[in-house]
């Protein structure tokens, strides 16, 4: 027999090996093979008769039982290509650790496939998205209800931790994230796949743990980024979740306070249901309009009175604060400048005293007055989290006040921070700082100013300021108060916040991309152009843009050159057959590309994230 192997490498083609006389495998199981002078892990893609001596034999074998199904690598294959991952890199990305065998069946190669259930389920149920407060309390309730097994996914360990917890007041939980043991999680993994374990949780490398059909595939906090992160397959965890219920007929159920752009269109177009379990307590919302006041201060009368009333009333404050200044506004009248072709915000050069779009590269001499209003006051959006706490120990200087940026603090210190933050009376943090706070925890949330956040150079500005002020309403106290400082007061996710109506930001998001052809009405890439210096950059770029410009129903915009100078970006925008159109492009790129254009390409599909 030979195997047909694929490894972690950036290659389109499995590597064929002899295999030993007297072994029994299957597609599906891992090897440890040699490869370009040494052994690498592999997966087993394929098996066909044949003795070919001139090939090298696999070494040994890692899985007794292969833990993925024909249907899995039918899916994997699937990612691969919508990403544009080799297989070998999405196939390992999401397998648990190899189960440990005995000294006496180390190596030995197993001969039994993973029982797999089987249910007759016609068709595989209408995706369900829990929307309100009562939202999880829902999923674990159907859980409960549920006969067949179930796979709960959450965007990161700390999540996972916590809903194997909840989970466990219902049955015995396997755990499928790095959160345990290699060995917790390998075993976890096929009690799955036998039955004996009915409750499964775990993060996106936990995507393809086995189900039957008829079982229940959980994403929590669907909106969430952290559910697609760096390295292959380079998808997000609610597209994986979404196709594999289609292919084998699962119930996929999604949780979100504020769901993604992308799964409200799919429910608004009927290929989705939302489920209002019931509203959140809203506390009393507040939009201070800053336009026209000087930025000399942080902080509005209106909520510093907000901030003393609190603390009177013994209830807690967080205050938000965003790292983000690269945006430029009129402070008359609150405008943001904008490019006039993709109407995202232009990006402001201190250093240069330039504008410039982050989509389609366009270069804007500096105006001097507003577009908007003619008014003359044009500044950037600077009020960081240090200048915020300096003004509020001005006003404030009995209170506990706590600094906090998770992100900028990943250790020790980091956790230190977050215990002070806990105990404090007023926390000035970002975006990931709110985690700390539970439902109805704080008796005052404010916003420094979100004009900051809204004028990300990014489409998703407005998804994601909403997202995140949304959560802090959840996270008030229903006799509390939200306060929002804007100069962009009429904003329309201010707007939908100030009424607790998810339609009110939906419908005018939606309209926003429809207009301008951005997700989900189509689709981007980001293609990152790498080489030994700048010339060959430069190149290599000039190449790759031309094999784009033939590619059918795609826009190429101008390649933009990031922060170093030996890389170079190019956005692309396509339609729903992206991903092929682009492979194919690229191919014929690779075929024809002469010895001037070296170096690397990297293409990431549906970016979520725009790192220049």
């Amino acid at each position: 027999m030979i195997a047909d192997v694929a490894f972690d490498a950036p290659v389109a083609h499995p590597f064929s090996y002899r295999v030993p006389e007297g072994w029994t495998l299957a597609p599906g199981q891992r090897v440890v093979a040699p490869l370009k002078g040494g052994s690498r892990v592999g997966v087993v893609v394929a098996l066909r008769d044949g003795d070919d001596e001139r090939l090298k034999p696999l070494g040994r074998v890692l899985d007794e039982v292969p833990p993925l199904s024909s249907a899995s690598l039918d899916l994997i294959g699937w990612m691969a290509t919508e990403s544009l991952t080799s297989f070998g890199s999405t196939c390992l990305a999401l397998l648990p650790p190899p189960q440990a065998t005995s000294p006496g069946e180390r190596g030995r190669p197993g001969a039994q496939k993973a029982p797999y259930f089987a249910r007759d389920i016609a068709a595989p149920p209408v995706p369900e998205l829990f929307i309100g407060v009562g939202r999880e309390a829902k999923l674990l309730e159907l859980i409960a209800a549920a006969e067949p097994p179930a796979l709960v996914l959450t965007a990161d360990v700390e999540a996972a931790g916590r809903w194997a917890q909840r989970l466990a007041k219902i049955g015995p939980v396997v755990r499928l994230d790095s959160g345990v043991p290699d060995a917790e999680r390998a075993s976890g993994w096929m009690h799955l796949a036998s039955g004996a374990a009915r409750l499964a949780v775990g993060t996106r490398s936990a995507l393809l743990a086995p189900l039957p059909a008829g079982g229940t595939l959980a994403v929590i906090d669907e909106h969430e980024a952290a559910h697609k992160p760096p390295g292959a397959p380079r998808m997000h965890a609610r597209d994986v979740t979404l196709e594999r219920a289609a292919r084998e007929r699962l119930r996929a159920l999604f949780t979100a306070a504020t769901p993604s752009v992308e799964m409200w269109w799919r429910a608004d177009s009927g290929r989705a249901r939302i489920v209002p379990v019931r509203p959140s307590p809203w506390p009393a919302v507040t939009v201070a309009d800053t336009r026209g006041i000087a930025r000399r201060e942080a902080l509005t009368p209106v909520l510093a009175r907000a901030i003393r009333e609190t603390l009177a009333a013994g209830r807690r404050v967080f205050l938000t604060v965003s790292r983000l200044t690269s945006a430029l506004g009129c402070d008359e009248c609150g405008a943001i400048l904008r490019c006039q072709t993709c109407a995202i915000a232009l990006a402001y050069s201190p250093a240069g005293h330039t504008l410039g779009c982050r989509l389609c590269g366009a270069s804007v001499a500096l105006p001097e007055t507003c577009g908007a209003c003619q008014g003359r006051r044009l500044t950037p959006f600077g009020w960081g989290a240090e200048r915020v706490e300096h003004a509020v120990r001005r006003r404030f200087a009995r209170a506990r006040i706590v600094r906090y940026d998770p992100d900028a603090a990943r250790s020790r210190r980091g956790e230190g921070q977050r215990t002070a933050a806990l105990a404090a009376e007023i926390v000035i943090g970002t975006r990931g700082a709110l985690r700390v706070f539970g439902p109805a925890s704080l008796g005052l949330a404010g916003f420094v100013s979100p004009d900051q956040m809204l004028g990300v150079p990014d489409f998703r500005a407005a998804e994601r300021t909403f997202a995140l002020l949304w959560a802090a309403a959840e996270r008030v106290r229903p006799d509390g108060a939200l306060i929002v400082q804007s100069q962009n007061p009429t904003h329309y996710a201010l707007a939908a916040v100030t009424a607790q109506d998810l339609t009110a930001f939906y419908r005018p998001e939606l309209r926003f991309r429809a207009e301008l052809g951005y997700p989900p009405f189509r689709r981007l890439a980001l293609i990152t152009a790498r080489g030994p210096d700048a010339a060959a950059v430069q190149r290599l770029a000039e190449d790759v843009a031309t094999a784009l410009q033939g590619g059918s129903g795609l826009t190429v915009y101008p390649a933009i050159p990031d922060r170093r100078a030996r890389a170079r970006r190019i956005v692309v925008k396509g339609g729903g057959d992206l991903s092929r159109v682009l492979a194919d492009a690229l191919r014929t790129l690779g075929s024809a590309r002469a010895p001037r254009s070296r170096g690397i390409i990297d293409v990431e599909v549906d970016p979520l994230e725009w790192p220049f």
